[in-house]
């Protein structure tokens, strides 16, 4: 009962994270699950089972909203629901031994990426409702998105809401509504993957159930926090986090000696703990020069300052 109630919560967590930025389900959850002890392969198994739920909940809110552009669904979607089950084929096929450390890099450079991303260089705003993107980016974006995804235990968020958001040719509101939605397919097509690969075994529908519980609890607060809490702040928290647990994990699973572990434990920490003060140093400034220099709106929960010279037709 103790452990149902740990990943209901996590499962609570990581969806407040993913509310608030578009991202952040996957890799929060797969990460501390794997520190709960589960292997690789049925820590994804079991996140892309839950998400299967939690990715209804979130597209038929974006959906709602008008937050949706189908045609980037659909462009980005279907290859992603390819290289997610090329993902979860390959991840079935390795050992424990093989796919710990397999997983817990995938997850240090995501970690990274999302750390580095929010704290040197917050994406930019367009207001455009429709992407502009063709099949050219959105395709192997898509395909490398699910494959990541997939044998990750997360990552479709993070590399594919980043990078459409950070082109600066779509509304984030548009951007991560449509990245939010195209994801069930990328979710369904991991977990076929996962069952033709492992069947049941090993997977507990306790745990995917009280992940499933935890998420759907946590998806009306998602929009509450998006607007209370700034996304970058969030992203450089979330970010270290994946990088510790991720760290962990693979000093467990290559064999490093526990002093040399530690010590990199420790730097990690030191490091995520400045980028953290570094992130709300900025955001305060920020906040602070906005009545006499800059005007500071927040789009989908990420803070965006624009001079006051600037009309609106020019952002």
């Amino acid at each position: 009962m103790r452990k149902l109630i740990i990943f209901a919560l996590v499962g609570f967590g990581a969806q407040l994270v993913d509310g608030a930025m578009g991202m952040g389900y996957g890799v929060t959850s797969t990460s501390l699950l794997l520190l709960a002890g589960l292997t690789p392969v049925v820590a994804s198994a079991s996140v892309h089972l839950a998400e299967l739920g939690t990715n209804i909940a979130s597209a038929l809110t974006h959906w709602k909203l008008g937050n949706v552009d189908w045609r980037l669904v659909a462009r980005l979607g279907v290859p992603g629901a390819v290289g997610a089950f090329a993902g979860a084929t390959f991840l079935s096929k390795l050992s424990t031994e093989a796919s710990a450390p397999v997983m817990a890099a995938i997850l240090l450079a995501l970690g990274a990426y999302i750390l580095i991303r929010f704290a040197v260089r917050p994406p930019r705003v367009a207001d455009a409702r429709v992407s502009p993107h063709g099949k050219k980016l959105l395709a192997p974006l898509g395909l490398f998105g699910g494959f990541v995804d997939a044998t990750g235990g997360g990552g479709w968020g993070p590399v594919t809401t980043t990078t459409l958001v950070s082109a600066g040719k779509t509304s984030p509101r548009t951007v991560v509504g449509s990245v939010d939605t195209s994801e069930f397919l990328v979710t369904a097509s991991a977990s076929l993957g996962f069952l033709i690969g492992l069947g049941t075994a090993g997977i507990n529908f306790a745990f995917v159930g009280a992940l499933l519980v935890g998420g759907l609890l946590a998806a009306p607060l998602a929009a509450w926090l998006v607007s209370r809490l700034p996304a970058t702040i969030l992203g450089v928290a979330v970010g270290g986090l994946v990088i510790v647990t991720g760290l962990r994990t693979l000093t467990k699973s290559v064999e490093v000696v526990a002093a040399n572990a530690g010590t990199l434990r420790t730097v990690a920490l030191v490091a995520w703990a400045a980028a953290v003060v570094w992130a709300v140093i900025r955001h305060r400034r920020d906040r602070r020069a906005a009545p006499t220099t800059l005007n500071v709106r927040r789009v989908d929960g990420i803070p965006t300052t624009v001079p006051d010279a600037v009309g609106a037709g020019e952002r």
